[in-house]
């Protein structure tokens, strides 16, 4: 019983590190894995909650010289000051609608077919984005982003409240879409995680803190250290991949998911949750 659990724990840490910072939804694909391993219940919704700060260790490791910089020098150095003030302005949003809107986006919208759609949808939406991309990004380096740049990334992140949306994804597209070079879009999202993952985990823990328990300390280390490393892992290789190629890939891949899940659905092969 103790090694499937650790089991699970192992592969939904590399579910959600190789899902956090890719556009497909690692809350989509944590959704759908936790309901195929039967780790769905409360205790399961609380791991999920904790191996997020496995993926955002990585990042805050992959740039630690940028955050060393932001932290010892943001009262000193006006372009560290700058980049922390812009993380803060993007965060504001979804955190803002998040507060307002979370509960019932969870008692809704955090349901199989629900995701399912998003994918779609939001395959759709990167496949338009990518055929319609014509013009220069006036935007080619992070320390030249404007408070707007930063507030419009934002409000582009607040889709991601959606499930299935994905957080990469909404950030990443809409910062193309806003005037952001690829890269900058794409390292911008990953340095806008540390922030949004560390409000959001604290704050769902806090809320479900009597389901914690010093028992579950193994499990929670594993799916973070298996989080933590395919999240580096990701991390690395989607920047040299975006040098060279689009997004285009991870539209289809979205599309395909979503299909396979109702198919799976509609033919009876998986009993899939249906929205409430």
């Amino acid at each position: 019983m103790e090694l499937a659990l650790y089991f699970k724990a192992l592969v939904l840490g590399i579910v959600e590190g190789l899902t956090e910072f890719l556009p497909i939804s690692s809350t989509g694909h944590l959704i759908i894995a936790s309901e195929l391993l039967d780790f769905n219940d409360e205790r399961g919704k609380v791991f999920e909650i904790v191996i997020q700060s496995g993926a955002m260790l990585a990042v805050i490791w992959e740039y630690r010289a940028r955050f060393g910089r932001l932290a010892t020098s943001f009262f000193t150095d006006a372009m560290a000051r700058r980049f922390g003030l812009n993380l803060a302005i993007a965060f504001l949003p979804a955190a803002l609608l998040g507060l307002a809107f979370g509960s019932a986006i969870k008692q809704h919208l955090f349901q199989t077919y629900a995701v399912a759609l998003a994918f779609i949808v939001g395959g759709l939406v990167i496949l338009w984005v990518e055929r319609g991309r014509h013009r220069r990004a006036v935007v080619d380096n992070v320390d030249d982003m404007t408070w707007r740049d930063a507030l419009k990334v934002g409000f582009a992140q607040a889709f991601a409240l959606i499930p299935g949306t994905s957080r990469a994804g909404a950030t990443i597209i809409g910062g193309m879409l806003f005037g952001l070079s690829r890269r900058v879009a794409t390292e911008f999202s990953f340095f806008l995680a540390v922030p949004t993952l560390i409000a959001a985990g604290a704050y769902d823990l806090y809320k479900n803190r009597a389901l914690l328990s010093a028992a579950d300390v193994g499990l929670f280390a594993t799916g973070m250290a298996a989080a933590f490393v395919s999240a580096f892992l990701c991390v690395r290789w989607l920047l040299r991949y975006i040098a060279t190629h689009d997004f285009s890939v991870f539209a289809w891949y979205r599309i395909g998911f979503g299909l396979i899940v109702f198919a799976t659905g509609y033919a009876g092969l998986v009993h899939w949750s249906a929205p409430s």
